[in-house]
Formats: structure tokens, sequence, C-alpha cells
């Protein structure tokens, strides 16, 4: 049967994927955002580097993305944009 092959990865339904007896979390596809995107995203940041929820929301719908993607990318801008003051 195909189950019993160890070399052959198993989706199982709660979102983690099982090979040779190992389990692993699947994860989302990284996304990819579009120049237009990068460009909105930037000078939003460049005027504020926080937004409350309905301007996230907001932006998220001009966009084309979800509140939790324009979440997360001023999560990562923030963190980069620290560590690079850091350094001078």
């Amino acid at each position: 049967t195909p189950s019993s092959d160890p070399e052959k990865p198993l989706a199982v339904p709660n979102g983690e994927l099982r090979l040779g007896g190992k389990v692993k979390k699947l994860r989302k596809p990284r996304t990819i955002y579009s120049s237009l995107q990068l460009q909105a995203l930037n000078q939003r940041f460049q005027q504020t580097q926080y937004l409350a929820l309905p301007e996230r929301a907001e932006l998220a719908a001009q966009l084309g993305l979800t509140q939790t993607q324009v979440k997360i990318w001023f999560q990562n801008k923030r963190s980069k944009y620290k560590k690079i003051m850091k350094q001078g």
C-alpha cells in the first residue's frame, strides 16, 4: 500500500506532513508582493511605522492583500529598520 512506504510524504488533516515517521508542520508559501504593493507599503511605512486596525484593513483592501499579510509586512519592516538603525 502507498501509506506504508516511508519515503512517500503523507498529508494529514491537521496541517502536518509525515515523512518517514517524522512530523513536520506545513507552512503557507511565502507571499510574493508585487512592485506596486511594495511601493505602497514602503510609502505608508515612511508616513507611519504603526497602523491602526482600520488603517490596516483599508490598506489591505486597496492592495488586494489580507490584513495579516499587511501586519506581518509592517512587523518585519520595523524589525529590519531597527536593525539598520542599531548598526548606525
